[in-house]
Formats: structure tokens, C-alpha cells, sequence
């Protein structure tokens, strides 16, 4: 998967943009795993991701688009 697949796969995970800022490029072959009730690790979704993959998640802000719809009306009948 490249990527910036990785980050397309996140944020429909997480309900969150997440945009790839890493720099890499190219397709990569990995396999996360993570359990829920690790208590080894706050967040088990983010340990699996920086620890065998070095993949590191973190917020900030920035401009995201939206859509604004200022009206609607019904279609007309033909």
C-alpha cells in the first residue's frame, strides 16, 4: 500500500484528517496488530503504529476543506 494510503485508511479510522507528512514514497508491506486492552501502552492503536512501523501520529492544525451549501429547492416537475 503507498502511503499516503496508510494516511487515507487512518482517517477513516480515527473520524480525523490525517495528512501524510513523511516523505516517503513508494508501496510499503506491513502488518499492524494491536488489542484493545494492552495495558502495556496509553493509546494501543498509536503503539502499533510507532512501534514496529515508526509511523508517528501527531495533532495539529491546519486548513481543512468543507463544503457549504448556502440553500436548497426542490427540482421543479417536467
Amino acid at each position: 500500500m503507498p502511503i499516503g494510503g496508510v494516511a487515507d485508511v487512518l482517517s477513516g479510522m480515527l473520524d480525523r484528517s490525517v495528512i501524510h507528512k513523511t516523505g516517503l514514497t513508494g508501496t510499503f508491506d506491513f502488518q499492524a496488530q494491536f488489542t484493545s486492552d494492552d495495558s502495556q501502552a496509553p493509546d494501543p492503536f498509536f503503539a502499533a503504529l510507532q512501534e514496529p512501523l515508526g509511523l508517528k501520529l501527531e495533532p495539529q492544525k491546519g486548513p481543512v476543506e468543507i463544503l457549504v451549501i448556502d440553500g436548497a429547492q426542490r427540482p421543479t416537475e417536467n
